[in-house]
């Protein structure tokens, strides 16, 4: 197929190049380099079937343009802003880079007659719950602008499948990791004890706990998706059965990088505001569908502490 990707060099989405070249597929992959980063898709650029162009969605020749150009058969839809911190500080962050950005995307679909659209949707849409988190869960009460975008998103991607012919497969992501990140936890940790390998500053209590899963396994979990459920609307959420806390990300960090840091807890139970302290998904519906993940959320976690002191040397 001919497939248009936004968000192409960021974490997921370069990970999701890979797999879709792999598969045989033409990409078009877009990205505004904001978190997206060249050297994510380099290896890339010499494949006959990938094409990378830098702009922004929300610059409507642009973006146009690059329906005109090409006839595309479906649309992975990636690019957001992924740091919840950043939305949080700024309510116009997830208003412009994470709804505005989906409805454009589904304005183009519309008018160039697109009709496969596969969108990265998150667990922040649930907001704070101890409950067990399943598809039908509600009502839905996010607490983070990027959370709100999300679902913000959604409801207009279900309300353009009924209207305009669009079907729509929505994978909703729990917290991920691995090689590429540009920021999270395991991020923040190596960048803090290269600072000052003497100790770790972590925010909230450490006790914070939910579900990691390798970039990987997301990766091959949304293809899976796609390639496998066939309703209008598909949704569906990709995690692993296990979770991780925050206080045994740091003294995993603090082993692989050999070193002897004392741990220092700003307290409470969250770390900033819009974070969620804990969540667990139930995954029933996509392991019915087939599919799990390889790794636990311990060995998300560890692999890609390795990895991302790998990329750093």
């Amino acid at each position: 197929m001919n497939i248009l990707i936004t968000g192409g060099a960021g974490f997921i989405g370069s990970h999701l190049c890979d797999e879709l070249l792999g598969q045989g597929h033409t990409l078009v992959a877009v990205d505004n380099l904001v978190l997206g980063r060249e050297e994510n898709i380099a290896h890339l650029f010499s494949h006959s079937g990938f094409t990378f162009c830098k702009g922004d969605i929300l610059d409507a020749a642009f973006f146009e343009a690059l329906f005109v150009d090409n006839r595309f058969d479906v649309v992975f839809h990636l690019a957001a802003n992924s740091d919840i911190q950043k939305g949080g500080n700024d309510p116009m962050v997830d208003y412009e880079l994470t709804f505005r950005t989906t409805f454009n995307v589904l304005q183009c679909m519309r008018k160039y007659g697109v009709a496969q659209l596969v969108f990265a949707s998150t667990s922040a849409i649930y907001g704070e719950t101890t409950d067990l988190l399943w598809e039908n869960y509600g009502p839905l009460r996010p607490v983070s602008n990027y959370g709100a975008a999300k679902l913000a998103s959604e409801a207009y991607i279900t309300a353009f499948a009924a209207s305009y012919g669009i079907r729509a497969w929505i994978t909703r992501f729990p917290n991920v990791v691995g090689e590429r990140f540009t920021h999270g936890v395991i991020y923040d940790f190596i960048r803090k004890l290269k600072n000052n390998p003497h100790e770790l500053t972590v925010l909230g209590n450490g006790e914070q706990i939910k579900p990691y899963m390798y970039v990987k396994d997301l990766v091959r979990g949304i293809m899976y998706v796609w390639e496998n459920s066939h309703e209008p609307v598909n949704v569906y959420n990709l995690g692993v059965d296990s979770r991780t806390k925050v206080k045994d990300i740091a003294r995993m960090v603090i082993e692989e990088l050999g070193l002897q840091a004392h741990i220092v807890y700003t307290g409470g139970d969250r770390g900033w505001v819009g974070d969620v302290p804990e969540f667990k998904y139930d995954l029933s519906k996509i392991h019915l569908l087939g599919w799990q993940a390889q790794h636990t959320s311990d060995e998300a976690v560890s692999l890609a502490i390795k990895k991302a002191i790998e990329y750093s040397k």
